[in-house]
């Protein structure tokens, strides 16, 4: 998680990738729908394309301009922004500023294991460490 979030794990990270997924390429778009400070936004765009979760692409040669696209990786982070979404939209406003539907009715989304197919409840899931000398806990003692 903390690698995830030196990534994305900023407000205006997550804000550039939500306006690129809704479809809006430029940077005068990005700026204007996240009311980022410009100096700001251009370091997280450019960390972003260096992260791989986004890409560059020109669309015009003189002056060379240029917009900003998806990758593979950052299209995957869109389940993970409509998640965010709906938890703030239950415990952050007083009213969503956004609907997102499916078909005629609002998304409303839950974790389903890809494996077995079964909804995820909290309690039916463990944790366990791959790093030597550490637990769930935190640091086992030597």
């Amino acid at each position: 998680m903390a690698a995830a979030l030196q990534i994305v794990g900023d407000r205006w990270s997550l804000l550039a990738v939500r306006e690129v997924l809704f479809g809006n390429h430029r940077f005068n778009e990005i700026a204007r729908n996240t009311g980022a400070p410009r100096d700001r936004l251009a370091l997280r765009l450019k960390e972003l394309v260096a992260a791989g979760v986004l890409e560059t692409r020109q669309y015009q040669d003189s002056p060379p301009r240029f917009e900003y696209h998806l990758t593979r990786a950052g299209r995957e982070l869109a389940p993970i922004l409509n998640d965010l979404r709906q938890w703030g939209d239950r415990w952050a406003v007083d009213h969503p500023p956004l609907t997102v539907r499916h078909h005629e009715h609002e998304l409303k989304t839950r974790v389903v294991c890809a494996t077995c197919g079964e909804r995820v409840r909290e309690s039916d899931v463990t944790r366990e460490s791959n790093v030597a000398d550490w637990d769930i806990a935190g640091p086992v003692a030597g």
